[in-house]
């Protein structure tokens, strides 16, 4: 009996042992809930201490192979691209409208110098058929037949009008039917550049089309954390160029207050933050960079050129240690984009496709130059 208690009570203790071995918080555990963004199936447990699954780090490269900043610039440099292109498809639409515009003018003064010819047509057949009425004889014949000296002097004055009529609507008639033509030529001429500014436009967006849907793949192909990432690396980068460029001092100068109608800009483009950009598009649901600063200083009541290239091209420029606030900063060598600056270092933008128009640094980007369009 003895011996049988003592082998029931190291079994208690060996158990014991057992469980105080285990996990300190296995107890308390509640089995493990798989990850919302995750696809993969919950864990499969076999008893009251699930263990959970394996861990595995996301992978750092593209399936291409390229490492995820590689990816990063490259999608960067086609976003820049395809910018590039949506300011030569913005110009050449807005050259397109200028030119329309022009040929409807034209075509207009053509339907009226015609109108304006025929009526001289009528005016000096009118004059003809008098003339034939008369017998056909000469106005200065039947002069000299008259026998009233008063009535000789009378038709000298009326001959005299008569003849100045005649050749103020001989010389009319020329210049309508001179101008008609001119008017021919130039809509010719505008209906070409119109038509050669279509294809510009045909290429541009065909262009646009191309690289974006490059960098839309390119992003597409990664797993939902390596995307995340991927816009990790890209504010940082960000960030890093904003604090090389804010540490430069380049600010200390820079401390004017906006003008009336730079005002008005930055209050028009605070009230479009969150709208999605768009290129080619300029308003009201969505932007692309430089639709966003055109309409800006539009809603202000001053017109500036439709694109960054020519923002920079036509607008007077300015010192970056003197920008105020409602002033242009032009970005990238090719001038392929541009914010509105709003102080204290940041400027309001449409950043690219599948971003929202934002506050950034303005520092944030390769700075061309700034430009004023109330100066």
């Amino acid at each position: 009996m003895n011996r049988r208690r003592c082998a029931a009570a190291a079994i208690t203790v060996v158990c014991a042992l057992t469980v105080l071995a285990g996990p300190a918080t296995a107890a308390h555990a509640a089995p493990t809930a798989p990850d919302p963004g995750s696809s993969a199936p919950a864990s499969v447990t076999t008893g009251p201490f699930p263990t959970p699954p394996p861990l595995s780090a996301p992978s750092s490269t593209h399936p291409s192979g390229k490492s995820l900043e590689q990816v990063r610039r490259e999608i960067d440099d086609l976003y820049r691209k395809a910018a590039s292109a949506t300011d030569a498809y913005n110009l050449a639409e807005e050259r397109a409208k200028k030119q329309s515009a022009e040929i409807v003018r034209l075509s207009r003064a053509i339907v009226e110098g015609r109108a304006r010819i025929a009526d001289l047509k009528d005016r000096a057949g009118a004059a003809a058929r008098a003339q034939y009425r008369n017998g056909g004889v000469p106005d200065e014949a039947r002069l000299v037949l008259a026998d009233d000296p008063q009535l000789f002097l009378s038709g000298v004055g009326r001959l005299q009008q008569g003849q100045k009529a005649t050749r103020d609507l001989l010389a009319e008639l020329n210049k309508s039917q001179a101008e008609l033509e001119t008017y021919t030529k130039q809509a010719g001429a505008h209906w070409t550049t119109l038509e050669a500014n279509r294809a510009r436009q045909a290429k541009a967006k065909k262009d646009i089309e191309a690289k974006i849907a490059a960098a839309e793949k390119l992003e597409s192909e990664l797993e939902a954390e390596q995307r995340e990432r991927l816009r990790r690396l890209e504010a940082e980068e960000q960030r890093r160029a904003q604090t090389a460029w804010l540490g430069s001092g380049v600010l200390k100068e820079a401390a004017g207050s906006a003008g009336p109608q730079g005002a008005k800009a930055i209050a028009f483009a605070t009230a479009q933050l969150g709208k999605p950009y768009v290129w080619g598009a300029e308003g009201p649901g969505s932007y692309d960079c430089s639709g966003l600063t055109s309409q800006a200083w539009a809603a202000a009541g001053t017109a500036i050129p439709r694109t960054s290239q020519e923002q920079w091209r036509l607008l007077p420029r300015v010192d970056v240690k003197d920008m105020r606030p409602g002033d242009l900063i032009i970005y990238h060598a090719d001038a392929s984009h541009v914010g509105l600056y709003i102080g204290d270092g940041s400027i309001i933008h449409a950043p690219r496709p599948g971003r929202n128009v934002t506050v950034a640094g303005a520092g944030s980007m390769a700075i061309l130059g700034v430009v004023r369009p109330d100066r």
